[in-house]
C-alpha cells in the first residue's frame, strides 16, 4: 500500500452506554504513514472512539473500513490480526517478565523437540529478532534480560512499541504516551514516532500535550462532547485555535 493512501475509514460513528452518548456521528480517516492527534477534554469521546477501532466496543451505529473493505470486530483479537495495535496509558506489560519475553508476550517463538507434547522456547531466535526490531526503531536499552520493572517510563514505552511492530502493526494507537515522561523521554519518544512514520505505519495519538502534537503530527481532529468538532491539517492551525476547539469558545472548524 502507498504511503499516505487510507488505511482506516471511520464512518459516522455512534456510541451509547445506556442513555449515554459517548460519541455521535463521527468519522475520521487516517492514512499510511500518517501521525494523527486525537484531542478533546476529559469525557470528550477520544477513547472510546479508539477502543472501537481497537475491536474493544462494537460501535452502536456507524462503519469502519480497514484498507477499503468494512470490518466488524467481535474482539481485540480481530482488530490486532489486521494489524491495529493500542497501547494504552498502562502499557499492558508483565513487569516481572523481562524485554524479549514482553516482546514476545503470547506470540513465543518454539524450535523442534524431541516430541510434540513437549513445547520449548527458541530463546535465541527471540532474543536476536528483539535486537533486530530495537536497533530498526532506534531504542537502546542495555540488557534485554532486564525486568521491565527495572526501566523507565520511557523504555517501557519502546517495549510496547517493539512488540506492536514484532506483530507487524500498521496502524498504532498510543493513549497518552508522554503524560508520565521527562522531558528528555519525551524526546525519545517523539523520535520514535517519527521512525515509525518513516516506516510508513500510521500512528494516533490520543493526548492533552498539544505541544507534542504539533511537534509530530500531520493532522488534529478534535473531539468535544463526542461530537468532532476540529479536523485540520497541522499547518493549517495553531495551537491557540486547536484549544478554543476544545473548550468551545470555537464552535466547530472542519
Amino acid at each position: 500500500m502507498e504511503k499516505g493512501t487510507p488505511v482506516v475509514e471511520m464512518v459516522g460513528i455512534s456510541k451509547k452506554f445506556g442513555e449515554i452518548k459517548a460519541l455521535e456521528n463521527v468519522s475520521i480517516t487516517l492514512r499510511q504513514g500518517e501521525i494523527l492527534g486525537l484531542v478533546g477534554d476529559n469525557g470528550a469521546g477520544k477513547s472510546t472512539l479508539m477502543k472501537i477501532l481497537a475491536g474493544v466496543y462494537p460501535p452502536t451505529k456507524g462503519r469502519i473500513f480497514f484498507e477499503g473493505k468494512e470490518v466488524r470486530f467481535a474482539h481485540p483479537g480481530e482488530a490486532r490480526r489486521l494489524g491495529i495495535e493500542m497501547i494504552y496509558q498502562d502499557l499492558a506489560l508483565a513487569e516481572n517478565m523481562d524485554v524479549v519475553e514482553n516482546v514476545f508476550l503470547g506470540n513465543e517463538l518454539e524450535r523442534p523437540a524431541l516430541t510434540k507434547l513437549v513445547k520449548v522456547i527458541d530463546r535465541r531466535r527471540m532474543e536476536e529478532e528483539t535486537r533486530e526490531t530495537l536497533q530498526k526503531l532506534g531504542i537502546e536499552i542495555a540488557s534485554l534480560s532486564s525486568k521491565v520493572e527495572t526501566l523507565s517510563g520511557g523504555q517501557r514505552q519502546s517495549v510496547a512499541i517493539a512488540r506492536a511492530i514484532r506483530s507487524n502493526a500498521k496502524v498504532i494507537i498510543m493513549d497518552e504516551p508522554t503524560a508520565a515522561l521527562g522531558i528528555s523521554e519525551v524526546e525519545r519518544l517523539l523520535k520514535l514516532v517519527k521512525e515509525l512514520k518513516k516506516r510508513n505505519i500510521a500512528v494516533v495519538i490520543v493526548s492533552h500535550r498539544l505541544e507534542d502534537i504539533f511537534r509530530v503530527g500531520d493532522r488534529v481532529v478534535v473531539l468535544r462532547h463526542g461530537k468532532c468538532v476540529g479536523n485540520k491539517k497541522l499547518e493549517e492551525t495553531s495551537m491557540d485555535e486547536v484549544r478554543k476547539l476544545i473548550i468551545g469558545e470555537i464552535e466547530e472548524l472542519v
